[in-house]
């Protein structure tokens, strides 16, 4: 944003120089890109009045003039200028001027005639030609008078870069604001009266939708449409920028650069019926001023009356119902847009508008009564005019909340680093715009002012206090070096985590929480989705509720490049929002996520090319949960995104912490994957601590029994291990799997399992018929529990 100097002055003056100045605006955090000159040094130019003009003798573009100065003397001037005429005014480049470029200029001769001087044109002293000839300046220019006092060109533009939270310095009011809380002082507010109405007829206006909590609009009837914006509007709005069009909308834009309010002029005999704020219907149009044609969707905010789309709300209006040189009645807007209903909508279109940039930032929603005044008193000041009153139509159930924040003066000590007196800090929160209560010494109860949209949390405020303290001011000092060894924590972290996923194949990816709304439904089909207000892309556009929604993409991209074997880890927050009512109930899920597709391993001489299975990946698992010390058991997966054959939920205290397997192949043919091995577990449960035992390794030796039983192929062959495990006595050390099998021999329904079985003491030899006795127990026990019975070898 630009903004000149003199006009900041104009609102707070603080004792100090231009360099100054710009320091301060930068270490309050609006940090100055460019401080420029309104204008190039220049010296020796007045203003002068033409007295007479006559043609050249011997030179048909030339013209011998006279010209007053203020002097005895008037000066004898040949001039070339096209607009040159008896009675304007203009600059006037003494002898001895030193022009910008360091053009010097002396007494001369055209073509024969002697020239004391120059008359000058705005390019020869730095300033942008409108017109080809001379700089006209106005009738009541003072003749003698410096033109660089005369048409303030001691001034600086100023060209801040505002910074995304604060909106509300988008004005010459909210930067004097900030200078005025840093030097002590008041910011000096033009005496704004509003203009009494003098006719009573008005436009009706209709809100029609929850992005517009607060309305207002005037009717202003003959209105001097042709009248000449005058020289200091046209400076000020130049310095800011702002190229000059007609006095309504220099009047509005001036508004805007002075007190931060977008606002937009209707051709009120262009509006038919009511003034409609609503949502666009699909597929309606609208020609921009700038005569580009769009297509508006539903979520676009308009200004619309009975018939047609007059504007869009926040960003630009329409060419349909703008002010003409025909125009005799105005309809006036000055509106409070919520941030949510503008944001992102410009840029949809290719816009980026003065309006739009402002409103997305946030808007004083105390502003637009204001700015309302201070137009009219403009418009009445420079155009006349018969007022109506000023309509107002609002919904104060929607305008922002401004909610007390508590701040303690220990907190502000132990962010900041350093003691800052209490006192100061209850000075410059009161500068800053605050209502400021005191509980007690060192406590108080803040609430922000309505233009500040930032000050939510009381690390807001400290922010705040070490702003207006200088961070320039903080004090330097060696940081407090306390060790301590902490305890051993005997449990599996993070960085084991990440290490043992390496050592698994798998290599870190770290994606975004969006993702992408289709990829969402397909992964989860019944599941609601969780949209961004406003989305950075289109396919990060809801908060992801799989992990998988970020590692797939990342897959895609691997394989699309040649890369036939990918193994990728994401250790992230998913979010689950299913059973929430509202945005704060929404659950943020630590997780750890995988997916591999190719083969079991790289192409080597020594190894097979063999495919990925489900027990690799089931093996994989155990090595992760065995790592944690997690024991777990496994249910078949009914999730829609898996295979139903090859896919498992992973249960732990009777819950499920997660699941593994292959994504169903519609869906693996949809992504265009292949098979597609996938996991996600609960991070938590994972890492979670456990206490390391340690048993003496026994000195003698294990006995080892093998069993072969036919069961129903319907039985878990973990529910039978466990069963073992927990009837085969104290000494039984350990029991697995080695042999499945089914066909000749074995009853359809049926399959042959065979465990190994392992018996150890501490301490001594175990006696057979302690084995003997072990192991007729755990016979017995399948034998009740699941009529299994013992194979013939």
């Amino acid at each position: 944003m630009k903004i000149s100097e003199n006009w900041l002055r104009t609102w707070v003056n603080p004792a100090i120089d231009s360099a100054t100045l710009s320091n301060q605006l930068t270490m309050l955090g609006l940090e100055v890109d460019e401080m420029s000159p309104a204008a190039k040094p220049f010296t020796g130019v007045v203003v002068g009045e033409v007295l007479t003009v006559e043609q050249h003798p011997d030179a048909d573009r030339l013209r011998v003039t006279t010209v007053n100065i203020g002097q005895e003397e008037t000066l004898q001037i040949v001039c070339g200028a096209p607009n040159v005429r008896v009675g304007m005014k203009a600059p006037v480049a003494m002898i001895g001027a030193v022009l910008p470029g360091d053009f010097k200029i002396k007494k001369g001769k055209l073509r024969g005639i002697e020239s004391h001087g120059m008359l000058c044109g705005a390019s020869e002293i730095d300033l942008e030609d409108k017109i080809d000839g001379l700089l006209e300046l106005p009738e009541d220019a003072p003749i003698g008078q410096n033109i660089r006092e005369y048409l303030k060109l001691d001034d600086h533009v100023i060209d801040i870069s505002i910074t995304p939270n604060r909106g509300d310095c988008f004005s010459i009011r909210g930067v004097a604001r900030e200078i005025a809380v840093l030097n002590s002082l008041q910011v000096q507010v033009p005496e704004i009266n509003d203009v009494a109405a003098t006719i009573q007829d008005c436009q009706t206006v209709q809100v029609d939708t929850e992005g517009c909590p607060r309305y207002l609009g005037r009717l202003i009837k003959n209105v001097n449409i042709k009248a000449a914006t005058p020289e200091w509007m046209v400076q000020a709005l130049a310095r800011s920028g702002i190229r000059q069009h007609s006095l309504l909308v220099d009047v509005t834009n001036y508004v805007l650069m002075e007190l931060g309010q977008p606002m937009h002029a209707f051709d009120a005999a262009k509006i038919q019926g009511t003034v409609q704020v609503r949502q666009a219907k699909s597929q309606e149009k609208l020609t921009l001023l700038n005569e580009q044609d769009i297509e508006l969707t539903e979520d676009v905010m308009v200004i619309a009356d009975d018939e047609k789309v007059l504007a869009m709300a926040g960003v630009m209006g329409g060419l349909s119902s703008a002010v003409t040189d025909d125009t005799q009645d105005i309809f006036l807007e000055s509106a409070f847009f919520a941030q949510l209903a503008v944001v992102s909508r410009a840029r949809r279109y290719g816009l980026h508008t003065d309006a739009s940039q402002r409103y997305e930032r946030g808007v004083d929603f105390e502003l637009p009564l204001l700015a309302m005044q201070r137009a009219s008193q403009l418009i009445s000041q420079l155009a006349g005019g018969e007022f109506g009153p000023i309509t107002c139509v609002e919904n104060k159930a929607l305008l922002p909340k401004r909610e007390a924040i508590t701040l303690q003066q220990a907190q502000v000590d132990a962010l900041l680093g350093y003691h800052v007196d209490g006192q100061f800090i209850a000075d410059a929160l009161v500068r800053l715009g605050c209502e400021l209560t005191t509980l007690s010494e060192g406590h108080w109860s803040v609430v922000a002012p309505s233009h500040r949209y930032d000050l939510v949390i009381y690390q807001d405020l400290v922010e705040e206090v070490a702003r207006i303290h200088g961070y320039d001011n903080i004090q330097i000092s060696l940081p407090k070096i306390d060790v301590k060894f902490a305890a051993h924590a005997d449990q599996f972290e993070l960085p084991q985590l990440r290490q043992l996923m390496v050592a698994l194949g798998y290599q870190e990816a770290i994606s975004f929480s969006f993702a992408d709304e289709k990829l969402e439904k397909l992964l989860n089909p019944n599941g609601q989705t969780l949209k961004l207000a406003n989305p950075i892309s289109s396919d990060l556009a809801v908060m992801r509720s799989t992990l998988l929604s970020s590692l797939i993409p990342c897959v895609q991209h691997n394989l699309n490049r040649q890369q036939s074997r990918v193994r990728f880890f994401e250790l992230g927050l998913r979010f689950d929002y299913q059973d929430a009512s509202s945005i704060h109930e929404l659950k943020q899920i630590p997780t750890l996520a995988m997916i591999a597709v190719g083969p079991r391993v790289n192409e080597s001489w020594h190894a097979k090319n063999q495919a990925m299975d489900f027990f690799d990946l089931k093996g994989e698992i155990e090595s992760i949960l065995a790592a944690g010390r997690l024991q777990v058991e496994y249910q078949r997966s009914t999730r829609e995104m898996l295979h139903p054959g090859q896919s498992a939920e992973i249960i732990y205290q009777g819950q499920s912490i997660g699941y593994f397997g292959r994504l169903h192949p519609s869906l693996e043919d949809e992504l265009d994957l292949g098979t597609t091995w996938v996991a996600e577990l609960d991070q938590v449960t994972v890492l979670q601590s456990y206490v390391s035992s340690f048993t003496e390794i026994s000195r003698f030796p294990s006995v080892r029994r093998d069993i072969a039983l036919l069961i129903d192929d319907n039985i878990n062959v973990s529910e039978i291990q466990q069963l073992i495990e927990r009837t085969g006595g104290e000494f039984l050390s350990s029991t697995w799997l080695f042999d499945v099998y089914t066909g000749q021999g074995v009853e359809q329904g049926k399959r042959s399992l065979a465990f190994a079985i392992l018996w150890q003491h501490p301490s001594r030899t175990l006696e057979d018929q302690e084995v003997k006795s072990g192991m007729d127990h755990i016979i017995q026990v399948l034998e009740d529990t699941y009529k299994a019975t013992l194979r013939a070898s």
